[in-house]
Formats: C-alpha cells, sequence, structure tokens
C-alpha cells in the first residue's frame, strides 16, 4: 500500500450551516429548499423524523419523543446557525418552545424555528393580522394550529380544509387545485394575506399565480420556513416568491 500525504480546504458552508429535520412521510419540503436556499458556500444537512403516514392531533404528538434522536443525526463537529422542524401542525401540538428545547438536546445550533414561530414573523415584517388559512388536513389538526396562530395574534376569520388525513394524498393535490381554493376564501374578503398550510403540499408553484389573482400576499409553509431560516442565518432566497421576497 502507497499512503499519501494530503491537505485540507475550508469546511463546506462557510457562509451559513442550515439543518432541516423532515417528516418520514414529506415528499415536497426537501424539492422546494433546493429551489429557495441558496447554495454559494452555504450547506443544508437534512435528517428525517419517524412520523406515521395519518395526521391526527396523537400521531404528531409522538414525535415529540423523536425529536432529539432526530437531530442528533446531523452531522457532527458542526456548530449550526440554524435548524428548522418541517411540521407546521406538529409545532402548533408539541409547542415552539418545546421544540427548541428538544433539538438543541441532539445538535448545537444558535436557533431553531419551525412553520409556526415562521409565520409569526412573516407576518409581523408584513404587517398581517388576518389570514385566509388553507389547510389540506382534518378539522381536528387545523383548530389546534388556528388556535396557536391566534394567540400570537395572527387570526383567522376564513378558513378552509380539503380535509385529507392521509399524508401521501396531501402530496399529490395539484396546484389548480390549491389556486381555485385559495381564490375561493379570497374572494370572502376581511383578511390581508392567504397562508397555504403543510410542508407537504406543493405550494411553491401557485404563490405568484395567486398573487396576481387575488392582489393579496401569499404565504405558505415552505415559503416561511425558508425565509426565516435564511434571514437567522444572515441570507437571503434565491429568487422571487412574492410579497414575502419584498422584506
Amino acid at each position: 500500500m502507497t499512503t499519501f500525504g494530503y491537505q485540507t480546504a475550508k469546511r463546506l458552508g462557510s457562509r451559513g450551516t442550515l439543518g432541516l429535520i423532515v417528516l418520514q412521510p414529506d415528499e415536497t419540503i426537501e424539492h422546494d429548499f433546493r429551489r429557495l436556499i441558496p447554495t454559494d458556500d452555504v450547506t443544508l444537512y437534512v435528517s428525517r423524523i419517524p412520523s406515521a403516514t395519518e395526521v391526527t392531533g396523537d400521531t404528531l404528538a409522538q414525535m415529540r419523543h423523536d425529536l432529539p434522536s432526530a437531530a442528533a443525526l446531523m452531522p457532527r463537529g458542526l456548530n449550526f446557525d440554524v435548524v428548522g422542524y418541517g411540521c407546521t401542525s406538529g409545532t402548533s401540538v408539541i409547542g415552539t418552545d418545546a421544540i427548541a428545547d428538544l433539538v438543541q438536546q441532539g445538535v448545537p445550533t444558535k436557533a431553531v424555528t419551525e412553520p409556526v414561530s415562521a409565520l409569526i414573523a412573516a407576518c409581523d415584517a408584513l404587517k398581517i393580522s388576518r389570514i385566509g388559512f388553507l389547510s389540506p388536513y382534518i378539522a381536528e389538526v387545523s383548530a389546534a394550529l388556528r388556535a396557536t396562530l391566534a394567540e400570537n395574534g395572527v387570526t383567522s376569520p376564513v378558513f378552509g380544509s380539503f380535509d385529507e388525513a392521509v399524508e401521501a394524498k396531501v402530496a399529490r393535490i395539484d396546484g389548480e387545485s390549491v389556486i381555485a381554493a385559495a381564490k375561493a376564501l379570497a374572494a370572502k374578503g376581511g383578511i390581508d394575506a392567504l397562508f397555504l398550510s403543510c410542508t407537504n403540499l406543493r405550494t411553491l408553484d401557485v404563490i405568484k399565480p395567486i398573487e396576481a389573482a387575488t392582489g393579496l400576499p401569499v404565504l405558505s409553509s415552505n415559503l416561511v420556513l425558508a425565509w426565516h431560516m435564511a434571514r437567522l442565518s444572515g441570507l437571503r432566497l434565491v429568487g422571487n416568491w412574492g410579497a414575502l421576497s419584498r422584506v
């Protein structure tokens, strides 16, 4: 055997080191994040957390026990700028403070966020307090999330749902269905913006068409989460994704 010497290069991600904890059945969020997060000397590491194929309050609560071990699967020896937990409804069940604590038990990171804190931050940046809320999920899950938002000053006087509990079906809801539902909610009036909930729902490509059709800012779980993670890391998103890209 011949042994060779080597030199070391600077570490990857010197501009930003980000982590993302993704639900096991989620088919959408990683695809979206590849389009949203800058890649120029920025790294995004992904871990999966076990979660049920059907979404209920009980299955969401179960992730409380698995978050530290999922976070601990991130590469060792790195100090993360921010780690995001990619579940909107799970955050409302577990709680934002608890999620931050559980993630930091598993990985060293300066900040932790999730779609709920990210949405509240985005609404604050856009001066939004009343949203039209579109969810794919059953009423039990949606009610808990809406209550959490209301406690933080973001009400949802207009609400609609696809009333679906199976994650694989949520990931197949097409863009035209989302656009039609969002336009119907906007037509009810009395709101400042539209929110498309769920990291597994395909929303990224319908944000600008819905904004153009309704004249309202449109936010989605994946958009606000990526935006908040970028902001906490001193970065900006790639591309123009409507009103949130301008703040």
